[in-house]
């Protein structure tokens, strides 16, 4: 099932239950969906990536919201950005642990024969193909740069 659907059924189901909040974040992860497809130029369906890239601006969004108002001590508007981070959250792939990330790319090095840091471009270009959505580029960076200095 299409994201968009989802997101439309449990909007439903949300108003139906009188969720507020969950009904606000549901429709802050719809109005992105709409105003992506109106950006690219005509009704046609974003494809699971650019749905999994929405999802990761809006929690991006959320997080940083969320220390923002912890900074300035209202804790309130914190725990309404943490709620709607926790409700979109819910929609994005499962992400990969350490451990199994670190194992793909030991693969990916040795398949390919990399070694050293001047390979360090070409393993995260085919790390980030590899694990869209799937595992923080930072995470991956960070093991990449270890597994290439050994």
């Amino acid at each position: 099932m299409a994201l968009e659907q989802k997101i439309n059924e449990d909007i439903k189901a949300a108003m139906l239950a009188r969720e507020s909040q969950k009904l606000n974040a549901l429709r802050a992860v719809k109005s992105a969906i709409l105003l992506a497809k109106t950006q690219k130029g005509g009704g046609s369906d974003l494809d699971e990536e650019a749905e999994i890239k929405i999802l990761k601006q809006l929690v991006k969004q959320r997080q940083e919201s969320a220390e923002t108002y912890r900074a300035q001590n209202r804790e309130d508007l914190a725990a309404e950005e943490q709620f709607q981070l926790d409700i979109i959250k819910g929609y994005l792939p499962q992400m990969l642990s350490e451990e199994e990330v670190e194992a793909a790319l030991k693969g990916i090095i040795a398949h390919n024969g990399f070694s050293g840091m001047k390979d360090m471009g070409k393993v995260m270009g085919m790390a980030t193909k590899a694990f869209a959505g799937k595992a923080d580029n930072k995470l991956v960076s960070d093991i990449v740069k270890r597994l290439l200095a050994q």
